[in-house]
């Protein structure tokens, strides 16, 4: 079997190289997630909330249907602004309609897996993304996504031996999309880092990242704006 490109996505690209806005950059076409398109994420919910994250860093407004899972405390730590995003649980059984109507005023869409989508609810998706430049990540597959990530192996490291403080998660991505992006690529990274976020990986025993007292276990947060939750 030959072996597959890995990147080890660290804080600086190489000689003329520009770093990467985002460790998962060099793993989505052209280094981010074009306005209109979707993108789908492997059921991970760090993933999830990281690129909803990254392609809120240009878009006010974000919205989640059909993840009732979805923490707000992570999603804040991920770098969302919950003041500007809003939650619909269960869109019930019109969830296309729902999930149609949303992306036609909300410029980043987080969709759970709603089940089956036919051909004729992809198409009419695809086509009001288009037509809105909206971006819809999806938690589980989704018909005709630009780019398909996916964590293929992850730890957690920072406890010793029954003591200690987690300090992040380090995961294995995979990503794969049409075309020339269709061989798979390979990153290794944070996910998420020790404020919450995706963060690079710096070297191999990244001994920068120390845990921040606000991550440990049991640590008092201020309060922070909720989410909206609709329906």
């Amino acid at each position: 079997m030959s072996a597959r490109p890995v990147a080890s996505v660290r804080a600086g690209g190489g000689a003329g190289e520009p770093a990467p806005s985002s460790p998962l950059g060099v793993l989505l076409p052209g280094g981010r997630i074009r306005p209109g398109t979707a993108v789908s994420t492997g059921h991970d919910m760090p993933l999830l909330l990281a690129l909803a994250a990254e392609a809120s860093r240009t878009a006010v407004g974000w919205a989640a249907v059909g993840l009732p899972q979805l923490g707000a405390l992570a999603a804040e730590a991920a770098g969302l602004d919950l003041a500007s995003g809003m939650r619909i649980d269960d869109p019930g059984r019109h969830w296309a309609q729902v999930l149609a109507t949303v992306t036609e005023a909300v410029p980043v869409v987080l969709v759970g897996p709603l089940g089956p989508v036919p051909d004729r609810i992809a198409r009419r998706l695809a086509a009001v993304l288009r037509r809105s430049g909206s971006i819809l990540l999806a938690a589980g597959p989704w018909q005709g996504a630009e780019a398909r990530l996916q964590v293929v192996s992850a730890r957690w490291e920072g406890v010793g031996d029954g003591h200690g403080l987690l300090r992040g998660r380090r995961v294995r991505v995979a990503a794969a999309g049409r075309g020339a992006a269709a061989a798979p690529r390979y990153a290794e990274m944070w996910l998420p880092g020790p404020d919450g976020a995706v963060a690079p990986v710096l070297d191999e025993s990244d001994a920068a990242y120390e845990p921040s007292p606000i991550t440990a276990v049991g640590a008092v947060r201020e309060q922070r704006p909720v989410l909206r939750v609709v329906g």
